[in-house]
C-alpha cells in the first residue's frame, strides 16, 4: 500500500508544482506533439534544426505549460519564476546544438527562467541544464532534480569548458 504522506517531490517543490497546475498523472502529449511539430517544422535562417526525442517530449507532456512560482526565498540563490515552454528556445537551435556537441549529447529546449533570463533545456538522457547570459548550468540529472534546484533556490553547477 503506498504511504499517502511521502511525495515525489519535496514538500516546498511538490507545494510550487501544485499551485502552478501539476498534480500526479498529469499528461498532455497532445501538447507535447503540438510543440515538437513546431520545432520539427522551425529551420533558423542558417539552416540549424532541434532534435527530439523522448525524455524532452515526455516532460513537456508532464510539465509543459505550469507557471512556476517558489514559495519562499532559495536555500542559496534566489529562486526564478519558470515557464516550461520549450518555444522559449525555438530560436536557439544553433546554441542548443552548440552545447549538445560539447556535451557528446543531443539538447532540446524546455523552457525558461524569470522574464527570458534564461533557457531551460534537456538532452537525451533527461539532464537539464539552464543557459543565460553569465554560461551554461547543470541543474540536475533528472526533471524532478531540476525541479528541486530551480525551485528550492539550490546552487546550479557551472558547466566549464575543458
Amino acid at each position: 500500500m503506498p504511504d499517502l504522506n511521502t511525495t515525489r517531490f519535496p514538500v516546498a517543490v511538490d507545494a510550487a508544482l501544485r499551485e502552478a497546475g501539476w498534480q500526479p498523472g498529469r499528461w498532455d502529449i497532445k501538447q507535447a506533439e503540438h510543440w515538437a511539430d513546431t520545432l520539427r517544422a522551425h529551420v533558423s535562417p542558417a539552416g540549424h534544426r532541434h532534435t527530439l526525442f523522448p525524455a524532452a517530449v515526455e516532460a513537456w507532456a508532464e510539465f509543459g505549460g505550469l507557471h512556476i512560482t517558489a514559495p519562499g526565498p532559495g536555500r542559496e540563490i534566489a529562486p526564478a519564476t519558470l515557464h516550461i515552454d520549450p518555444l522559449a528556445g525555438l530560436h536557439l537551435a544553433r546554441t542548443l546544438a552548440d552545447l549538445g556537441r560539447a556535451l557528446d549529447t543531443e539538447i532540446a529546449p524546455l523552457g525558461e527562467e524569470g522574464d527570458h533570463q534564461a533557457v531551460l533545456a534537456i538532452d537525451t538522457e533527461g539532464r537539464v541544464y539552464s543557459l543565460d547570459h553569465t554560461g551554461d548550468w547543470y541543474l540536475g540529472n533528472t526533471i524532478d532534480a531540476a525541479l528541486a534546484t530551480l525551485i528550492t533556490g539550490a546552487r546550479p553547477t557551472r558547466l566549464v569548458s575543458p
